[in-house]
């Protein structure tokens, strides 16, 4: 292999200063307080605050990821996440503006907001401290075993650990400094870098000797492999490598129209949450918190997947020899065998990139709970801003050690990691969505619904012989069983407690009836029946788009056309309806 030129180094050098030059541009403001340090003083406008969500899910793992289900099951494979465009339509229509209106500095907050007692307590500080860095710890760590998978093969004359110990602490830096000021444009710079170094890559490797003497991608390929949908038959796919994804009727549906409202995944929470929401609350008002979601979706599933599908496929070619185990690494084969020097340290730069903007901002996440929900909530009160944003770079550098632990003493890989966290998260939906929308719903009823699915999900391990996806609904309906259990079973919230949170969010609805009798002076939200039908038209922009721009590279023009048609007319739809509804009124 040819080793990296001067011409690379400086790249990856230039990129790295850059990053690093933003972040102290940016520290003094965000030194001001926590509403500037974890929020940017909630004056982001749409489209950087939506290309920071898409920035940081497009982490160092995501190509590897796809480029493991595409290896698996052909483009098809990749309805494991394809199936959340119908979750992230429900917040861009139902919750984004929620989450602004709430004018809450993080989504843990909302548990005191919306909850009341005891209960409530415990949820807010349990959920800071499992979430905010052992999740967001394990989270890093997934990211940083990509990277180093990375590095390793390209950069095979450093040492991975180094380099990775590096990074964490050039991002920790950065992001301790800036706080989300700073997050958030450099993740807009490492979404465009990221984006342009892979289709840079999806676009030489068409012209690699071994595809072009075959024909192309197409005749290089079994037919199977550029199926957008999998086979539905009365027998679910074995899961082995190299075959056509099947999977019975009741599978398909269980990952069509359950998972993506019943279970809860970084990025894609029903309802929004975590980071999502970070970056809808930092918005400057309710239009942009919408326009930032709706971007974000469109971008996430329309424009970033194909450039890493195309070198997933591509790799198949290049190396149909490489270890089942080492399918996911066909992507970095592939920038190390096709790159001339120059473009190498771009696409380095790019990983990087994505890399580091997955962590950055995962770190001030992590940390807005630590501070805000736990440390400023239950051990000290009362202390001044600069102090909070003090404890807050603390904290930082201390979730960035734990991470490191963990990627280097505790995780050996991430194969089965989406599965995992898809099936250990089921059920847990029904309350982050309907606790908007219901009023009986309490703080016990979250704290079940975190439960329920870890047991249930350990039963069908240890004594059947069930398979994701058709555990799904089983997850599923004990989890709402037992969170609708422990909703009637204990006391409803308080109605003071009811009547602020009412008051506040004026969420509207049947189910709030009992509750927004008692207040006829309040607007509520209004128009559901549209709200839906512009989440229809949402999800349908989405999926053909998506399947648009798949037939126009694979030359299908005719296919691609009928698409982009049905996709210019949904988004004709949801552009007049919100125009009809008075974007004034969204702010």
């Amino acid at each position: 292999m040819e080793q990296l030129t001067n011409l690379d180094f400086s790249i990856i050098a230039g990129y790295l200063a850059l990053t690093l030059l933003i972040g102290l541009y940016f520290s003094k403001r965000a030194s001001q307080n926590v509403n500037e340090f974890f929020l940017s003083g909630r004056r982001l406008p749409w489209w950087i605050a939506g290309t920071g969500m898409v920035a940081t899910t497009f982490a160092a793992d995501t190509p590897l990821a796809v480029t493991g289900l595409v290896a698996k099951h052909g483009i098809a494979g990749n309805w494991l996440w394809w199936t959340f465009v119908s979750g992230g339509m429900l917040t861009v229509f139902f919750f984004a503006r929620l989450w602004r209106r709430a004018n809450i500095l993080t989504d843990l907050e909302f548990i005191e907001l919306r909850y009341s007692g005891k209960p409530a307590q415990f949820l807010r500080g349990f959920k800071a401290v499992y979430f905010g860095l052992f999740i967001n710890a394990v989270i890093i760590g997934w990211v940083n075993l990509a990277m180093y998978k990375i590095i390793k093969i390209m950069l095979p004359e450093l040492n991975p650990e180094m380099v990775i110990v590096a990074c964490v602490l050039l991002t920790t830096l950065y992001s301790g400094l800036s706080g989300l000021w700073g997050v958030t444009i450099t993740d807009t710079l490492q979404f465009v870098i990221s984006m342009a170094g892979c289709i840079v890559l999806a676009v030489l490797v068409l012209d690699a000797p071994e595809i072009t003497q075959a024909g192309g991608l197409t005749k290089a390929l079994p037919e199977w492999m550029f199926d957008f949908f999998p086979v539905i038959t009365d027998k679910t796919s074995s899961g082995s490598f190299g075959s056509a994804y099947e999977l019975t009727f009741a599978s398909f549906a269980a990952m069509a129209f359950v998972q993506w409202w019943a279970s809860w995944y970084p990025g894609a929470e029903p309802g929004g949450g975590g980071y999502i929401a970070q970056r809808m609350m930092s918005a400057k008002d309710e239009k942009h918190s919408l326009l930032a979601t709706l971007w974000f979706i469109i971008a996430h599933y329309c424009l970033r997947p194909w450039p890493w599908i195309i070198v997933g496929l591509a790799s198949l070619v290049l190396f149909p020899d490489l270890p089942l185990e080492q399918k996911e690494d066909g992507f970095v084969y592939v920038m190390q065998s096709i790159l001339p020097p120059g473009l190498k340290g771009l696409l380095i730069a790019t990983f990087l990139a994505a890399y580091m903007s997955t962590l950055s901002t995962h770190l001030n996440w992590g940390t807005s709970y630590l501070v805000n929900d736990f440390y400023k909530r239950f051990i000290n009160t009362s202390a001044s801003s600069k102090h909070y944003v003090f404890i807050a770079r603390i904290f930082t550098a201390g979730v960035a050690i734990f991470a490191l632990f963990i990627t280097f003493f505790v995780l050996k890989t991430i194969t089965g990691a989406w599965e995992f966290i898809i099936q250990c998260g089921a059920g847990t939906g029904f309350v982050l969505i309907l606790r908007w929308y219901w009023w009986r719903l309490n703080a016990w009823s979250e704290i079940v619904s975190m439960i329920a699915p870890f047991v249930v999900y350990t039963w069908i391990l240890l004594f059947t012989d069930i398979e994701f996806p058709s555990s799904i609904y089983i997850i599923v309906m004990f989890t709402i069983a037992a969170t609708l259990i422990a909703t009637y079973a204990t006391q409803a919230t308080e109605e003071k407690q009811l009547l602020a949170f009412y008051s506040k969010t004026r969420v509207g609805g049947v189910l709030w009836k009992k509750v927004s009798e008692k207040l006829p002076h309040i607007e509520s939200d209004k128009g559901f029946f549209r709200l839906f039908a512009d989440w229809a038209g949402g999800v349908v922009l989405v999926y053909s788009t998506l399947f648009a721009t798949g037939k126009f590279i694979f030359g299908e023009h005719q296919q691609a056309i009928v698409y982009y048609a049905i996709a210019l007319l949904a988004g004709t739809f949801i552009y007049i309806d919100l125009s009809r509804k008075g974007w004034n009124n969204l702010n």
